[in-house]
């Protein structure tokens, strides 16, 4: 029997508003836009981060998301880790007007977390493992 593996592909928003979504994706945390097109006539674009890709997609027609009303099962984040200075980073994210719901705090010993709110109330961890 052949070897299998995974590897992470990406994550997909269902957004309000597609395009102010991906203008906080580029402008905020400086992802690269790389593909644009109409699927299933909502349109829809990918967004780069050193390999990992978030897809950002509107409403489709005849379509009817919901809000969020708060925790819920399911997803509730995804992560970007940061490299270099965690909290120089957060202040320049804070100086972006970028929304935090979690001020940077050491999580356990290794690891030092913050969160951040994008558009369409979709929440990101920032992550860095602290080397001992």
């Amino acid at each position: 029997m052949p070897q299998s593996s995974i590897l992470f592909n990406h994550v997909h928003l269902v957004c309000r508003e597609p395009e102010a979504t991906v203008r906080f994706f580029i402008d905020k945390l400086g992802g690269e836009e790389v593909q644009r097109a109409e699927v299933q006539g909502a349109p829809q674009m990918h967004v780069k981060f050193n390999g990992a890709t978030v897809i950002i997609r509107g409403q489709r027609t005849g379509e009817k998301a919901n809000p969020k009303g708060g925790l819920e099962w399911g997803i509730d984040h995804f992560a970007f880790s940061v490299e270099g200075d965690f909290d120089a980073y957060c202040d320049e994210m804070k100086s972006k007007g970028v929304k935090f719901t979690m001020d940077p705090v050491d999580f356990n010993p290794t690891t030092r977390i913050a969160f951040i709110q994008a558009t369409d109330d979709v929440s990101i961890e920032l992550v860095q493992r602290i080397k001992k």
